[in-house]
Protein backbone atom coordinates (compact mmCIF):
# COMPACT_ATOMS: atom_id res chain seq x y z
CA UNK A 1 0.00 0.00 0.00
CA UNK A 2 2.02 3.15 -1.79
CA UNK A 3 1.18 5.97 -2.76
CA UNK A 4 1.06 6.30 -7.05
CA UNK A 5 4.40 7.75 -7.66
CA UNK A 6 4.06 11.50 -8.70
CA UNK A 7 3.78 13.13 -12.42
CA UNK A 8 7.56 14.45 -13.56
CA UNK A 9 7.68 17.16 -16.59
CA UNK A 10 9.16 15.44 -19.38
CA UNK A 11 11.73 18.61 -19.59
CA UNK A 12 12.87 16.57 -16.41
CA UNK A 13 13.52 13.64 -18.10
CA UNK A 14 14.75 14.65 -20.85
CA UNK A 15 17.41 17.10 -19.58
CA UNK A 16 18.57 16.63 -16.10
CA UNK A 17 16.80 13.43 -13.90
CA UNK A 18 17.53 13.33 -10.50
CA UNK A 19 16.60 9.45 -9.35
CA UNK A 20 16.73 6.46 -10.80
CA UNK A 21 13.04 6.06 -11.33
CA UNK A 22 13.70 9.39 -13.99
CA UNK A 23 16.31 7.63 -16.12
CA UNK A 24 14.06 4.30 -16.48
CA UNK A 25 10.87 6.56 -17.23
CA UNK A 26 13.11 8.32 -19.79
CA UNK A 27 13.74 5.18 -21.71
CA UNK A 28 10.48 4.27 -21.26
CA UNK A 29 8.78 7.28 -22.65
CA UNK A 30 11.71 9.18 -24.37
CA UNK A 31 14.54 6.45 -25.84
CA UNK A 32 11.50 3.77 -26.99
CA UNK A 33 9.81 5.92 -29.13
CA UNK A 34 13.20 7.48 -30.64
CA UNK A 35 14.90 4.33 -31.03
CA UNK A 36 11.81 1.39 -31.76
CA UNK A 37 8.79 3.33 -32.45
CA UNK A 38 7.83 0.98 -34.87
CA UNK A 39 7.76 -2.23 -32.20
CA UNK A 40 4.87 -1.75 -29.72
CA UNK A 41 6.46 -2.00 -26.04
CA UNK A 42 5.36 -5.24 -24.02
CA UNK A 43 6.26 -4.92 -20.55
CA UNK A 44 5.98 -8.70 -19.89
CA UNK A 45 8.43 -9.40 -22.77
CA UNK A 46 12.08 -9.67 -20.93
CA UNK A 47 13.70 -8.72 -24.16
CA UNK A 48 11.86 -5.03 -23.73
CA UNK A 49 12.19 -4.93 -20.60
CA UNK A 50 15.92 -5.98 -20.83
CA UNK A 51 16.44 -3.13 -23.23
CA UNK A 52 14.76 -0.41 -21.31
CA UNK A 53 16.81 -1.34 -17.94
CA UNK A 54 20.38 -1.20 -19.98
CA UNK A 55 19.06 2.39 -21.49
CA UNK A 56 18.09 3.74 -17.93
CA UNK A 57 21.45 2.25 -16.81
CA UNK A 58 23.54 3.82 -19.24
CA UNK A 59 21.94 7.36 -18.15
CA UNK A 60 22.15 6.70 -14.82
CA UNK A 61 25.53 6.22 -15.32
CA UNK A 62 26.01 9.21 -16.87
CA UNK A 63 24.20 11.35 -14.45
CA UNK A 64 25.96 9.31 -11.61
CA UNK A 65 22.44 8.15 -10.33
CA UNK A 66 23.01 4.57 -8.85
CA UNK A 67 20.14 2.41 -8.13
CA UNK A 68 18.76 1.52 -11.05
CA UNK A 69 17.78 -2.48 -11.34
CA UNK A 70 15.73 -4.72 -13.40
CA UNK A 71 13.33 -5.39 -10.59
CA UNK A 72 13.07 -1.46 -10.39
CA UNK A 73 12.67 -0.98 -14.17
CA UNK A 74 9.98 -3.93 -14.09
CA UNK A 75 8.44 -1.72 -11.45
CA UNK A 76 8.59 1.40 -12.71
CA UNK A 77 7.66 0.59 -15.88
CA UNK A 78 4.46 -1.90 -15.40
CA UNK A 79 3.54 0.37 -12.04
CA UNK A 80 4.10 -2.52 -10.01
CA UNK A 81 2.95 -1.69 -6.17
CA UNK A 82 5.01 -4.34 -4.13
CA UNK A 83 3.63 -6.74 -1.68
CA UNK A 84 4.87 -6.47 1.94
CA UNK A 85 4.77 -9.42 4.40
CA UNK A 86 3.72 -6.39 7.22
CA UNK A 87 0.86 -4.88 4.70
CA UNK A 88 -0.17 -8.34 3.71
CA UNK A 89 -0.76 -9.30 7.59
CA UNK A 90 -2.35 -6.33 8.67
CA UNK A 91 -5.14 -6.78 5.58
CA UNK A 92 -5.11 -10.30 6.95
CA UNK A 93 -5.85 -9.75 10.42
CA UNK A 94 -8.21 -6.89 9.62
CA UNK A 95 -10.24 -9.26 7.32
CA UNK A 96 -10.57 -11.74 10.21
CA UNK A 97 -11.36 -9.44 12.36
CA UNK A 98 -14.51 -8.24 10.29
CA UNK A 99 -15.63 -11.96 9.98
CA UNK A 100 -15.64 -12.59 13.46
CA UNK A 101 -18.23 -9.21 14.30
CA UNK A 102 -20.17 -10.39 11.87
CA UNK A 103 -20.36 -13.55 12.58
CA UNK A 104 -20.79 -13.10 16.36
CA UNK A 105 -22.83 -9.33 15.96
CA UNK A 106 -20.05 -8.47 18.95
CA UNK A 107 -19.81 -4.92 16.87
CA UNK A 108 -20.77 -3.16 13.87
CA UNK A 109 -18.88 -4.41 10.99
CA UNK A 110 -16.92 -2.06 8.57
CA UNK A 111 -18.68 -0.91 5.56
CA UNK A 112 -22.21 -0.49 7.67
CA UNK A 113 -24.54 1.82 5.31
CA UNK A 114 -25.57 3.26 8.39
CA UNK A 115 -22.24 4.25 10.08
CA UNK A 116 -19.81 4.70 6.97
CA UNK A 117 -16.88 3.41 9.31
CA UNK A 118 -13.96 2.41 7.62
CA UNK A 119 -10.30 1.39 8.44
CA UNK A 120 -7.56 2.97 6.40
CA UNK A 121 -4.00 1.59 6.36
CA UNK A 122 -1.27 3.78 5.00
CA UNK A 123 1.79 1.74 4.79
CA UNK A 124 3.78 5.16 3.86
CA UNK A 125 2.67 7.19 6.89
CA UNK A 126 1.40 4.82 9.97
CA UNK A 127 -1.84 4.25 10.50
CA UNK A 128 -4.87 6.43 10.13
CA UNK A 129 -7.99 5.81 12.03
CA UNK A 130 -9.69 9.39 11.08
CA UNK A 131 -13.37 8.63 9.79
CA UNK A 132 -14.99 10.55 7.22
CA UNK A 133 -17.11 9.94 4.53
CA UNK A 134 -15.84 9.89 1.20
CA UNK A 135 -17.98 11.89 -1.27
CA UNK A 136 -18.35 12.00 -4.78
CA UNK A 137 -17.02 14.49 -7.13
CA UNK A 138 -19.08 15.00 -9.95
CA UNK A 139 -15.95 16.59 -12.25
CA UNK A 140 -13.62 13.33 -10.64
CA UNK A 141 -11.93 12.60 -14.15
CA UNK A 142 -12.44 8.91 -12.90
CA UNK A 143 -15.60 7.92 -12.00
CA UNK A 144 -17.45 11.58 -12.33
CA UNK A 145 -20.03 12.08 -15.20
CA UNK A 146 -19.25 15.73 -15.11
CA UNK A 147 -16.11 16.61 -17.88
CA UNK A 148 -13.50 18.39 -16.14
CA UNK A 149 -12.87 21.60 -16.64
CA UNK A 150 -9.18 22.55 -17.96
CA UNK A 151 -7.55 25.91 -18.76
CA UNK A 152 -5.37 25.96 -21.62
CA UNK A 153 -3.83 28.77 -24.22
CA UNK A 154 -5.56 28.20 -27.35
CA UNK A 155 -1.90 28.83 -29.41
CA UNK A 156 -0.61 25.99 -27.66
CA UNK A 157 -0.15 23.16 -30.47
CA UNK A 158 -2.06 19.37 -29.74
CA UNK A 159 1.52 18.00 -29.71
CA UNK A 160 2.16 19.85 -26.35
CA UNK A 161 -1.57 19.50 -24.66
CA UNK A 162 -0.66 16.03 -25.40
CA UNK A 163 2.89 16.23 -23.52
CA UNK A 164 1.11 17.94 -20.88
CA UNK A 165 -1.79 15.25 -20.09
CA UNK A 166 1.47 12.78 -18.74
CA UNK A 167 2.02 16.01 -15.74
CA UNK A 168 -1.38 15.65 -15.26
CA UNK A 169 -1.89 14.08 -11.27
CA UNK A 170 -5.03 12.59 -11.76
CA UNK A 171 -4.18 10.75 -14.76
CA UNK A 172 -0.90 10.71 -16.14
CA UNK A 173 -1.51 9.80 -19.47
CA UNK A 174 1.57 8.72 -21.44
CA UNK A 175 -0.07 7.21 -24.69
CA UNK A 176 -3.30 9.00 -25.18
CA UNK A 177 -5.74 9.28 -28.03
CA UNK A 178 -8.03 12.24 -27.87
CA UNK A 179 -11.23 12.82 -29.71
CA UNK A 180 -14.33 15.40 -29.51
CA UNK A 181 -17.92 14.42 -30.27
CA UNK A 182 -17.73 14.92 -33.99
CA UNK A 183 -14.00 13.94 -34.79
CA UNK A 184 -11.03 12.63 -33.85
CA UNK A 185 -7.92 14.70 -33.20
CA UNK A 186 -5.10 12.22 -32.54
CA UNK A 187 -4.71 8.32 -32.38
CA UNK A 188 -2.32 6.42 -31.11
CA UNK A 189 -3.03 3.43 -32.85
CA UNK A 190 -3.55 1.69 -35.02
CA UNK A 191 -0.79 2.85 -36.80
CA UNK A 192 -2.88 3.82 -40.26
CA UNK A 193 -5.31 6.02 -38.20
CA UNK A 194 -1.91 7.70 -36.07
CA UNK A 195 -0.72 8.24 -39.88
CA UNK A 196 -4.00 9.84 -40.94
CA UNK A 197 -4.26 12.05 -37.46
CA UNK A 198 -0.73 12.84 -36.80
CA UNK A 199 -0.97 16.43 -38.88
CA UNK A 200 -3.15 17.39 -36.09
CA UNK A 201 -0.14 17.79 -33.16
CA UNK A 202 1.28 20.47 -35.40
CA UNK A 203 -2.37 22.51 -35.23
CA UNK A 204 -3.43 24.95 -32.84
CA UNK A 205 -6.21 23.72 -30.10
CA UNK A 206 -8.07 26.96 -31.55
CA UNK A 207 -7.77 25.38 -35.10
CA UNK A 208 -9.16 21.98 -33.64
CA UNK A 209 -11.65 22.60 -30.94
CA UNK A 210 -14.08 25.62 -30.07
CA UNK A 211 -13.69 27.34 -26.33
CA UNK A 212 -15.66 25.37 -24.00
CA UNK A 213 -15.97 21.96 -26.46
CA UNK A 214 -15.65 18.64 -24.77
CA UNK A 215 -12.80 16.41 -25.57
CA UNK A 216 -12.69 12.86 -24.65
CA UNK A 217 -8.89 11.37 -23.50
CA UNK A 218 -8.53 7.43 -23.59
CA UNK A 219 -4.94 5.64 -22.91
CA UNK A 220 -4.00 2.07 -22.73
CA UNK A 221 -3.24 2.22 -18.89
CA UNK A 222 -6.70 2.97 -17.97
CA UNK A 223 -10.29 1.22 -18.69
CA UNK A 224 -11.90 4.14 -18.80
CA UNK A 225 -12.56 7.87 -20.63
CA UNK A 226 -11.34 10.92 -19.61
CA UNK A 227 -13.46 13.96 -20.41
CA UNK A 228 -12.16 17.27 -19.97
CA UNK A 229 -13.79 20.89 -21.21
CA UNK A 230 -11.35 23.17 -22.33
CA UNK A 231 -11.34 26.95 -21.74
CA UNK A 232 -8.90 28.74 -23.72
CA UNK A 233 -6.66 31.65 -21.60
CA UNK A 234 -8.65 35.14 -21.76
Amino acid sequence: MHAPRAAVPLCTLATIPRQPQHCIEWAHIIAWEEERKDITLDTDDPEHITWLYQKALARAQEFNIPGVTYSMTQGVVKNIIPAIASTNAIVAAACCNEAFKIATGTNPFLGNPESNNYMMYGGDDSIYTYTFEHQKKDDCPVCGNLAKEVEVDGNQTLQEFVESLAERPEAQLKKPTIRTEGKSLYYQSPPSLEKQTRPNLKKKLNELVSDGEEIAVSDPAFQIDFKFKLVFKK
